[in-house]
């Protein structure tokens, strides 16, 4: 009863029980593709609120810890082989343990897709109506086209069998976020500072729009701010602390990865992708418009000109993409959902079609008939996220790896108990600033996902 035979034991248990069939790179596109969600609108924001080097700290801080988190689900899967988050949960606690990681990942996922949802309601409608330039035509309701995307697009990729089959339009949706930065890097070198806004258009278009006043000075709103505090900078911890919350899919992705071995390695790589992209898109976006940037990037440039051809097929290009990162999404609800009232079946066709059903049809319900519920989500979000990003992989890594291998006061150990106090942090900032928000009538805080 050694811990080394332990180890060994379940290695080959895992080994026997999950023979993956996806490649790496499918494996990096995946976790690539879950992490990267909408939030990436919101970061050049951010950084008007921080500054350019207290963002990049704050950044970098945020896809360590990350990497780390997710270090600690793998160690913890590789000692019990097991591979659901739920599973998890439930060695180290027992069915409460179970039950509050599959509710935390349905819960947090639900919201998630949700919120890609309501971009498809909202801007939609407005491309196709810029585009085409039609008023009041049945296609422009959003309602509708939710339920077209959910039934032509989605639904067919979430029942899929496995997860791995989606790695190619997770390149595809991958692809359209890279397509959307390198337009926010042209942009920069094709707005003037300070630019002028398309209102103003007709009444400014004789005015000298440079980045130097009347003296040949360089005029103070187009100077980058190195570090910035003010009353917002508060709210952007919590949108770069979920920048990176991909915690649900990455066990599911591991469970079909052909070299186990690895998924550590396809973490890194997602992560540091992202993390370029996040950079890069943060920067370019704030340098073009400074202090006037808005918390989503897109309709700061539609104030310039709303019928920019370029600008109307990046907005494509994200609701593309954010379209295509709903049914990796849903993969970890529906197993959430068999593991908490399944657990002990195999696969069924039937039901693995039903599941996927009813979800995408509740998302469209709440969609469509209950827009307000989106700030509900906002406090879910708050909950769930630092508990599957932070508190989770903490908890049942020290409950999980045995007391002969790293005793309670080891160092990784103490590290763990950390980590999960940097979760309960987090949770409790982005609660309140949620609060602040709801009585002071305003919306700044905001998931990052």
């Amino acid at each position: 009863n050694s811990p080394i035979k332990i180890y060994l034991l379940s290695f080959v248990f895992c080994w026997l029980q999950f023979e993956g069939k996806t490649s790496f790179g499918m494996s990096v596109f995946n976790l690539g593709n879950a992490i990267m969600g909408s939030g990436i609108l919101g970061l050049a924001y951010a950084m008007a609120n921080t500054g350019v080097v207290l963002f990049l700290v704050l950044l970098t801080v945020v896809a360590v810890l990350s990497s780390y988190s997710i270090h600690l689900l793998l160690k913890s899967s590789g000692i019990v082989g097991i591979r659901a988050y739920e599973q998890l949960g439930y060695r180290a606690f027992g069915t409460p343990g179970k039950m509050a990681a599959g509710i935390a990942i349905t819960l947090q996922n639900i919201g998630a897709m949700s919120s890609y949802m309501y971009i498809v309601k909202y801007e939609f409608p407005l491309v196709i109506q810029a585009f085409l330039r039609v008023d009041n035509e049945w296609y422009l309701n959003g309602n509708y086209l939710v339920v077209i995307v959910s039934i032509a697009v989605i639904l067919p990729l979430a029942l899929m069998k496995q997860l791995g089959y989606l790695g190619y339009t997770s390149g595809f949706s991958l692809s359209c976020m890279v397509f959307f930065l390198i337009s926010v890097i042209y942009k920069k070198f094709n707005v003037p500072c300070p630019f002028v806004d398309f209102a103003l258009n007709g009444t400014a278009s004789g005015l000298n729009v440079s980045a130097t006043d009347p003296g040949g000075e360089e005029d103070p709103a187009c100077i980058p701010k190195m570090a910035n505090l003010n009353s917002q900078t508060a709210y952007t911890i919590p949108i770069l602390a979920f920048a990176f919350v991909c915690h649900p899919e990455v066990l599911p992705i591991y469970t079909e990865l052909r070299k186990y071995k690895k998924m550590q390695h396809v973490a890194n790589i997602s992560i540091t992708v992202m993390y370029v992209m996040y950079f890069l898109a943060a920067l370019f976006g704030y340098l073009t418009f400074y202090g006037e940037v808005e918390a989503e990037l897109l309709h700061t440039y539609s104030r310039i000109d709303p019928y920019d051809t370029l600008i109307l097929c990046v907005r494509v290009a994200v609701l593309i993409a954010v379209t295509l990162t709903v049914p990796i999404v849903l993969f970890p609800v529906r197993r959430a959902i068999q593991q908490m009232m399944f657990p002990n079946k195999t696969f069924y066709w039937p039901r693995h079609i039903a599941i996927a059903f009813i979800l995408l049809t509740f998302i469209n319900l709440l969609v469509i008939f209950a827009p307000n519920i989106l700030g509900i989500f906002g406090v879910i979000g708050a909950t769930s996220a630092p508990c599957l990003i932070f508190i989770f992989p903490a908890v049942f890594y020290i409950r999980i790896v045995p007391k002969e291998e790293e005793p309670l006061r080891s160092f990784p150990k103490i590290l763990a108990v950390c980590f999960a106090g940097i979760g309960f942090l987090f949770m409790i900032m982005s609660l309140s600033f949620i609060i602040i928000d709801w009585t002071s009538g305003t919306s700044k805080a905001s998931s990052g996902h």
